[in-house]
């Protein structure tokens, strides 16, 4: 990374002993299915605060309308998932993590539908199951048909709120996680806050989880809640946490496209049920692109409707339901969303663009979460676990949350066991100052530079990519950084434009290294996938080039 982005360690000035104390054993900053399943595990090994940046039912999570893709029946095997997983994934996942994801599904979704998690069922009272893009085998539960994150949502947070050991602190911003000296690699030992009402907090923890969700606010055209600004990758590589795999931006290939509308998403689950994209003269163009048709991993699906969209000199496609029977039962949601824009999905074609939708690439970490600094543990989009490679697999993404949030959890609270009669003994905080200076240089339009990144990541570090883009949203980036990284901001919206560029430029920087195209990382002047990029590239404060970490090989059977 350029040392522009490298100079600052704190986003602000502060000394630590001069703001209130709070004092926990783990800190789970997020709150989504990563955030509130390793909230639930850690409780059983001591106190816990949660910290929301926004109410608890504003997270990629609630926003999900897809589904939770587990092996629940006996028609399908895991085998089937982890190959489906791995084939979406480009050559960039590590089977390890894609086989012990996949095995602990089912006692992962059992352990959920035990406290009161309700999916769709038959009459009979049968889980319903679907099938999305890239799946080989109906594998897919949903909730209230394209509810999905919203009832997990409600479901973890009935389940932590439940916990007499769990605090939640809502629209409390966190501005950096806490370190014992500025060395890349000093252990973490919380994190400083701000909550309108309090101010700046200290919040001390033994173990400190990272579950901020995704960056995709960061591109103009998003499925993204507001509060996705990639505040927890950024915050991490401050602290001295390796990146991986920046490159690596999934965009979901159906939204819905209307000038002066928000890019609401049309769920994978819709083309599941049989939905067809036509071009502007109304006949279909995925047969001849993949054999699965639409039911191809999203990036093969999104990159073909921008192929399309170049060709016929338009903005978008269609999506074709009318053929679906029963939209409006199956996609309740969805179908009212159309209303509001008078659209009838049983007679109407739906206009779609693809856009930013999950961050594959972040923090790299274990199956327990851990990073490579001590005290810190991340797990969700704002992790790297391997799973997802090159490119998500549909539905994969809860289920990681839900499975690797809770092994996090567990890890995270057994640093607080391990200590055992010292953990009932707070310790002295740790004087930490912070001297960044004030700017030296004038004010600037933050909204303006927050636009003007939006719409130059969306240009040059979108779907299509060169290698001259790459090198102009790099340039752009740092011009922008040099009137912007410099000040100290005392609000939430100059702190998360700060996270944005740095972010942003990891991104296009991976991007412009990685000169092959594989999975969602697509380069128009590299079109195949070169042998010596199936590595995970890694970057992390203080290095000019990445570290390159082979992809994790398959274990024998028994290990």
């Amino acid at each position: 990374m350029d040392q522009l982005f490298d100079q600052r360690r704190y986003l602000i000035p502060f000394r630590s002993s001069l703001l209130p104390q709070i004092f926990t054993d783990t800190l789970v900053i997020g709150a989504g299915v990563a955030g509130l399943s390793a909230a639930r595990s850690a409780a059983a090994h001591g106190e816990v605060i949660v910290v929301a940046k926004a109410d608890l039912n504003t997270s990629n999570t609630a926003w999900a309308q897809g589904g939770i893709a587990a092996v629940m029946r006996r028609d399908d095997d895991v085998e089937s998932h982890v190959r489906d997983t791995l084939e979406a994934g480009a050559g960039l996942c590590d089977e390890p993590a894609v086989r012990f994801i996949a095995e602990h599904a089912e006692a992962r979704m059992r352990d959920l539908l035990d406290n009161g998690l309700q999916l769709d069922r038959d009459l009979s009272g049968t889980l319903l199951v679907g099938r999305e893009g890239g799946h080989s085998a109906a594998r897919i539960y949903h909730a209230d048909g394209d509810a999905t994150g919203r009832e997990l949502q409600r479901c973890l947070n009935a389940a932590v709120r439940s916990l007499p050991g769990v605090r939640v602190f809502e629209r409390c911003f966190t501005l950096d996680l806490v370190t014992a000296s500025s060395e890349p690699g000093s252990a973490v030992l919380g994190a400083i806050t701000y909550h309108a009402r309090y101010g700046l907090q200290m919040i001390w923890a033994r173990a400190t989880v990272l579950a901020t969700g995704g960056a995709g606010v960061v591109y103009r055209e998003t499925t993204n809640p507001p509060v996705a600004t990639a505040d927890g990758l950024a915050m991490a590589y401050r602290a001295g946490a390796t990146l991986a795999d920046m490159a690596f931006m999934q965009f979901h290939p159906t939204t819905l496209y209307l000038p002066g509308a928000g890019r609401f998403l049309i769920s994978e689950a819709v083309r599941g049920e049989g939905a067809h994209l036509l071009d502007a003269s109304g006949a279909r163009f995925m047969p001849e692109v993949h054999p699965l048709a639409e039911l191809a991993p999203r990036d093969v699906v999104s990159q073909a409707i921008v192929r399309q969209i170049s060709k016929q000199g338009g903005r978008h496609v269609w999506l074709d339901c009318r053929h679906i029977e029963r939209f409006d039962r199956r996609f309740p949601g969805i179908a009212a969303l159309l209303r509001q824009y008078e659209l009838d999905p049983a007679k109407n074609l739906i206009p779609v663009h693809p856009a930013a939708h999950y961050m594959v690439g972040g923090v790299r970490t274990d199956l327990e979460g851990r990073t490579d600094v001590p005290g810190l543990f991340a797990a969700g989009e704002v992790a790297s676990t391997g799973l997802h490679g090159a490119n998500r697999l549909a539905s994969n993404s809860l289920l990681e949350g839900l499975v690797v949030g809770d092994a996090t959890g567990h890890a995270a609270g057994a640093v607080n066991g391990a200590l055992g009669l010292e953990a009932a003994r707070r310790p002295a905080p740790v004087p930490v100052i912070s001297d960044v200076r004030p700017s030296s240089t004038g004010e600037l339009d933050l909204e303006d530079v927050r636009s003007s990144l939006r719409s130059a990541m969306w240009k040059n570090v979108g779907i299509a990519r060169t290698g001259g883009r790459l090198g102009d949203a790099v340039d752009m980036l740092r011009f922008w950084a040099r009137y912007t990284l410099d000040k100290i901001f005392d609000e939430p919206d100059g702190w998360e434009t700060q996270n944005m560029l740095l972010v942003a430029s990891m991104m296009a920087q991976s991007a412009a290294w990685r000169e092959e195209s594989r999975g969602c990382h697509a380069r128009t002047d590299f079109a195949g996938e070169e042998a010596r990029f199936a590595v995970h590239d890694c970057w992390r404060r203080g290095s000019s080039e990445p570290t390159l970490l082979p992809v994790a090989a398959p274990q024998p059977a028994g290990v």
